[in-house]
């Protein structure tokens, strides 16, 4: 496969191997190639019309060597021998004149198999994209008389990489597909309108989305259904109280908080730099015994899954806090040396356009033992938060703001009416120390995460089983 793809820009694997050692010739610590074959399909329905049609191919190489803390980058999407020469040769002449300190050679073998190798833009003709998203339409319409409007993205990707090192004994390849499919459906009842939003995806072919599940439902139904049945809810819902509350999360992308609270602050880059509030904690109680929290990318098929990193390390199970002790970092290779650790396959970019950064993939929190509805029970009066819209995370202090999509108040361990406007404040750290109860239902979320970091958007999953929150304080307009 990697004969095959080198083939095309005329090319082989000894001229990436030769490359490498003139690197190291000049006297780098440690220097990579990426090579990147990107494709990208969007199409969107909006009004009932497909408003929006794109496709987009991209491909090219960055060349990166680091010498010290110093890193020497260059990138093109011209991919030619000659090119590749020219550029190693500039990079490496930027590098300071200090005392070496080689990466350590491996061998980092894959045997990682976790998504299916099909081109999900070429699987799946044009004319039937266009009927799935007009099946959504015509679906949500259906559910009920108050939708007037349903707008839904199908978008498509296939990549395909080729990465040597001059730590690496071998060379890395991996193929990696992608398809979100995100809906969002308005309701309108007496002059009010909401909006209700759903759907999901990952590195998954296109049957897994037709195929009837357990309910007898496909994937589809299920998330068109959902994003009718959302919006209803927040026709009929009161305004959010404000105050001090017990807090009930529901599984699955309410973990989103554990991700933006926790996860970045545990990213290499931020703890060598000392920015992140966990820099000083490895080994200390950090969240309630109860809280084991991991990043995974080996998971079939989720968003953020990789057979191997944008380094070339395999993906693996990372576990960061084990019953509230920080136990690890994510860490990249560069961060990694320079704090005398090892990479944790976090080595992550958006495209051969953008140097690696310490980055999650799929970071949850593990199921407890406790039933859902005997964490609900436990509550005489809060707030059951069981979806997230978005909100802001400060990486130093921990600080973050979320706003709910979906919420209820609970009374008397019952789940009353629905609610809007709720906002979750509070700090990452807190909220850890903070939980009493953990559920047995641990959830992944059904694949629309995208994470941003230095401008660079990659994939990622989140997850979670419903955990009880103490007290957290709650932003509302009642």
């Amino acid at each position: 496969m990697i004969d095959i793809f080198l083939k095309k820009y005329s090319i082989t694997k000894n001229n990436i191997y030769s490359l490498l050692n003139d690197m190291l010739d000049k006297k780098v610590d440690f220097g990579d190639i990426y090579f990147q074959l990107r494709e990208k399909e969007v199409w969107v329905l909006e009004k009932k019309i497909i408003k929006k049609g794109t496709y987009l191919f991209d491909e090219g190489v960055g060349i990166r060597v680091v010498k010290n803390i110093s890193s020497s980058f260059s990138y093109t999407n011209s991919v030619t021998l000659d090119n590749l020469v020219n550029a190693t040769n500039t990079v490496c002449s930027f590098l300071p004149t200090v005392d070496r300190n080689i990466f350590k050679k491996k061998s980092y073998l894959n045997m990682n198999c976790l998504y299916t190798q099909c081109n999900s833009i070429k699987s799946f003709s044009i004319k039937k994209k266009i009927y799935l998203l007009k099946s959504i339409d015509f679906l949500a319409r259906k559910q009920d008389f108050r939708v007037v409007d349903v707008y839904s993205t199908l978008t498509c990707e296939y990549e395909e990489i080729v990465i040597g090192s001059t730590d690496n004994n071998v060379i890395s390849h991996d193929i990696r597909p992608l398809i979100n499919i995100s809906i969002q459906v308005t309701v309108e009842q007496n002059n009010n309108r909401e909006k209700g939003y759903s759907g999901g995806g990952g590195r998954l072919r296109f049957s897994d989305f037709l195929e009837k599940k357990n309910n007898n439902e496909t994937l589809i139904e299920f998330w068109t259904k959902e994003a009718v049945r959302i919006a209803l809810i927040t026709l009929s819902a009161k305004s959010s109280p404000s105050g001090y509350f017990p807090v009930v999360l529901g599984p699955g992308w309410p973990g989103i908080l554990f991700h933006e609270a926790v996860g970045h602050g545990l990213e290499g880059d931020f703890i060598r730099k000392k920015t992140s509030i966990f820099s000083k904690k490895i080994g200390k109680q950090v969240a309630s015994s109860l809280c084991t929290i991991v990043d995974d990318s080996t998971l079939i098929g989720c968003n953020g899954s990789v057979n191997i990193d944008d380094e070339g390390v395999p993906g693996q199970y990372n576990i960061l806090v084990q019953k509230g002790i920080l136990k690890s970092f994510l860490q990249d290779k560069l961060n990694a040396h320079i704090m005398d650790s090892k990479s944790t396959g976090n080595g992550r970019r958006e495209s051969y356009a953008y140097l690696p950064l310490p980055r999650m993939t799929n970071t949850y929190l593990l199921a407890g033992t406790d039933k859902h509805i005997d964490i609900i029970e436990s509550v005489e009066y809060g707030i059951y938060a069981v979806n997230f819209s978005g909100g802001e995370v400060d990486i130093t202090s921990g600080n973050f703001v979320f706003s709910t999509s979906e919420a209820y108040i609970i009374k008397n361990g019952k789940i009353l009416y629905p609610i809007k406007e709720a906002t979750l404040i509070g700090s990452g750290l807190q909220v850890m120390q903070s939980i009493t109860m953990v559920g047995n239902d641990l959830s992944i979320d059904s694949g629309l995460g995208i994470c941003s970091k230095n401008g660079q958007d990659i994939s990622v999953s989140v997850g979670q089983p419903t955990i009880k929150i103490n007290k957290l304080t709650i932003g509302g307009v009642s």
